[in-house]
């Protein structure tokens, strides 16, 4: 799994063939087909496991400032800044979202659905944190992050993205006033 995920990101969803997966994984296509049924079935189980890895930052925040809500939710925005700023790649879900446009694809609703539960998180933890507008900055929060992710792609390292953490802490500012 971990040699079809590191291709899907190096070349693409649609990039990389079956054969190029399996031969990078020491097996071959037989043995791929029969653990997967198909390549998105594959490609499916790539994102469930991504999107798994990213759900550990709310474990890790809690550890990190356990009952600190408003210290987690500043500890949310530094880890989201260091991913942009680490690899200008972007998110895995949000690349296979744009490359994987057919309608019905299974792969639409894992990365729907692993989006979603992010959000929510967010939007729960801004609550726990004692903001009254917590859903409102939860979403404000999340286009920004995006919003700098995509910049990062498509401006390059010096785009408006540098500002998103000072921007992030104003907004959460902000709302907390209120």
């Amino acid at each position: 799994m971990k040699s079809a995920i590191e291709l899907f990101r190096q070349h693409g969803i649609k990039g990389i063939g079956v054969d190029a997966i399996a031969e990078a994984a020491g097996s071959n296509k037989m043995t791929l087909y029969r653990h997967f049924g198909c390549k998105d079935d594959l490609v499916c189980e790539c994102l469930k496991q991504v999107s798994s890895e990213k759900e550990r930052i709310w474990v890790d925040l809690e550890d990190a400032y356990p009952g600190e809500p408003a210290r987690q939710l500043r500890g949310w925005v530094d880890e989201a800044a260091q991913r942009i700023f680490n690899d200008l790649r972007g998110c895995d879900l949000v690349n296979a979202a744009v490359e994987l446009k057919e309608a019905g694809h299974p792969a639409q609703k894992v990365i729907m659905d692993a989006k979603k539960a992010h959000v929510q998180h967010l939007v729960e933890l801004c609550r726990r944190a004692g903001v009254q507008q917590y859903e409102q900055l939860a979403q404000a929060l999340v286009l920004l992050v995006e919003g700098a992710r995509v910049c990062g792609q498509s401006i390059g390292i010096e785009g408006p993205q540098q500002r998103l953490k000072q921007t992030c802490e104003a907004l959460i500012d902000a709302f907390s006033k209120h």
